[in-house]
């Protein structure tokens, strides 16, 4: 079973979704995100786990983890999931948690990928799916997928069609094994 971690539209938490895999919750740090109502709308239980809620961010961590362990979750994936996870959290799930990210990694970690990658001038960025790991988008690749910058103006639209695209893919491989 897949817990999916998201904070925000959930457009990726869609592609799972319509990829037919198997997910059995759905937790979010943010409140009222698009990305519940996905989960609502599918009949996947869903919470929010805000980090204003609790004392530290472990805290929060470790329930999140019961949480997702009382839902059967063994693989965890974080689909726009905007905040690290504490070792409270990645002990729990270890190198059973992946990312995915709109940068061919290393280049351009954290949450301004492509903003970055236009910013830098380079005629290529990408998409990267990544175990998770303690540190900033830093864990061990799993696959990544080239896209070109131009044109600009639809970068965001094609990252989002591969990103669509190469998340579900993983996550069935990993689930097979």
């Amino acid at each position: 079973m897949i817990g999916v971690l998201v904070s925000g539209d959930g457009s990726n938490l869609q592609a799972l979704i319509d990829g037919g895999l198997p997910i059995s919750a759905v937790a979010s740090n943010k409140p009222r995100v698009n990305a519940l109502r996905r989960a609502e709308s599918a009949g996947i239980p869903a919470r929010v786990f805000d980090a204003a809620d609790y004392g530290t961010r472990e805290q929060r961590d470790r329930d999140l983890a019961d949480w997702l362990q009382l839902r059967a979750v063994h693989l965890v994936v974080l689909a726009g999931y905007m905040h690290l996870l504490t070792a409270a959290f990645l002990e729990r799930f270890p190198e059973r948690i992946v990312n995915v990210h709109p940068s061919l990694l290393p280049q351009f970690p954290g949450a301004h990928a492509i903003d970055d990658a236009l910013n830098a001038g380079v005629d290529t960025t990408g998409v990267t799916i990544h175990f998770v790991d303690e540190g900033l988008d830093t864990g061990a690749v799993i696959r990544q997928e080239p896209v070109a910058v131009e044109p600009r103006t639809t970068l965001v639209e094609r990252i989002h069609e591969v990103e669509h695209r190469l998340l579900p893919q993983v996550v069935r491989e990993l689930c097979a094994h």
